[in-house]
């Protein structure tokens, strides 16, 4: 399936991952000019990419990027029961920059991506990251041992206590709107396995934050209430990146890429797309890096 947005082309495709499930993949490219970088979209916990990440999926491209997105399992139009996130580790062109972009859960996901192949990608957008999910979000610690001992017995059960997270992270009353008519989004009560896996990952993450050493940017809606921006600016301080950058904007919610008015998502993309260029014009460092061995190594040795 291919659709055209003036200079963008809107593919979708079907692979199958290593047990056998059937995911749901996308890709917005530029049709006017080669790509200049390759994007990877990690989308958040419960939301998927054909329309969430439309729009972001789109001003990247047309800003000549390619741009590739798939929904996790239990996400959107790719197989497994909805809403479910067993494991972490079921979450997951060669001479063009590699760079991540993941939202609230995706920013966690791009942090185990970066974790399990230091040195695979060129850098990472991180919007709204899950390091920590925030104090107001998080149940009575009472309420999450029970919960952690039903694990065992109940994992796919809908009985984690929150508040609704539809309201609580996406500004745009219209964009609320969207969501609770799209059938691809979970909206129901987190299962009890994916809120173990949430808060085990985020506090996982939390205390390893030192070990993030790839160049990234940071970007976090100073009013966000369900994931803690304190975290995201302790995560600037104590990554080793020696290359990195934060912003905090202020008065804006959670989902910055998709949830907030449109001037607002004008302003936080103008900033990323600001910052991806930065990244492409200070020179493809690991593809120059890999030319200039293989060129040294079919450069001939002269005997002295």
């Amino acid at each position: 399936m291919a659709t055209e947005y003036g200079d963008v082309r809107y593919e979708e495709e079907y692979i199958l991952n290593s047990r056998g499930m059937k995911l749901f993949t996308c890709r917005w490219v530029p049709t006017d000019c080669e790509p200049k970088a390759l994007i990877f979209l990690c989308h958040g916990y419960a939301m998927e990419c054909s329309i969430s990440m439309k729009d972001a999926g789109i001003r990247l491209a047309k800003s000549g990027f390619a741009v590739y997105g798939m929904d996790y399992e239990g996400h959107g139009k790719s197989e497994g029961l909805q809403g479910y996130v067993p494991s972490f580790d079921a979450v997951e062109n060669k001479r063009k920059m590699r760079i991540l972009m993941g939202e609230s859960m995706g920013g966690a996901v791009v942090l185990l991506l970066h974790r399990k192949k230091p040195e695979f990608w060129d850098g990472a957008v991180l919007i709204a990251p899950m390091c920590k999910i925030a104090d107001d979000m998080r149940p009575h610690p009472m309420v999450i041992s029970v919960l952690t001992k039903l694990c065992n017995f109940i994992p796919t059960w809908k009985i984690i206590p929150t508040q609704d997270v539809v309201d609580l992270a996406f500004r745009d009353p219209e964009v609320r709107k969207e969501i609770r008519n799209n059938p691809l989004c979970y909206k129901g009560k987190p299962r009890l396995q994916t809120g173990y896996q949430l808060m085990t990952v985020s506090m996982e993450l939390e205390q390893r934050l030192e070990e993030v050493t790839l160049p990234f940017f940071i970007v976090h809606g100073e009013a966000d209430t369900v994931t803690d921006p304190s975290v995201s600016k302790l995560l600037y301080e104590k990554a080793s990146s020696i290359d990195k950058s934060f912003k905090l904007y202020p008065g804006m919610w959670h989902s910055l890429s998709y949830g907030e008015f449109p001037e607002n998502r004008d302003i936080v993309f103008t900033d990323i797309v600001a910052w991806l260029k930065e990244k492409i014009n200070m020179g493809n460092s690991r593809i120059e890096r890999q030319q200039k061995q293989a060129n040294d190594q079919n450069i001939p040795k002269i005997n002295s």
